[in-house]
């Protein structure tokens, strides 16, 4: 249960961080869901090999490249989902952020 509740949760921020940011383009809900879906699979197989090569960039810019690296996946997913568009890497970059603020507050919010 938990874990279709956490699937709604991020489907409906990944929704509203795509309504506030007009370099976003999300169909609907379903598809808000399946980018939150990709956005997983991309966070749990690829970013930390991406971090692993990247540490010695991520400590000298004191974590800040890790927005890059998010914006690169954002930009990733986009490419293979079919109703999620992404107008440049700028937008990826905010799309991320929005969302973690967005999840930061639903899950903060259920506890």
């Amino acid at each position: 249960m938990k874990l279709v509740l956490n699937l709604l949760l991020n489907g409906f921020a990944v929704f509203v961080a795509g309504y506030l940011l007009p370099g976003i383009i999300i169909d609907s809900f379903f598809t808000a869901i399946i980018v939150s879906i990709g956005l997983g699979i991309v966070n749990t197989f690829i970013k930390p090999i991406l971090l692993l090569f990247t540490l010695p960039l991520t400590v000298v810019t004191l974590g800040l490249f890790i927005f890059v690296i998010n914006g690169l996946l954002v930009l990733l997913v986009s490419t293979f989902i079919p109703g999620f568009k992404v107008q440049s890497f700028f937008w990826a970059m905010a799309f991320s952020a929005v969302l973690w603020a967005v999840n930061f507050v639903f899950h903060s919010l259920t506890k």
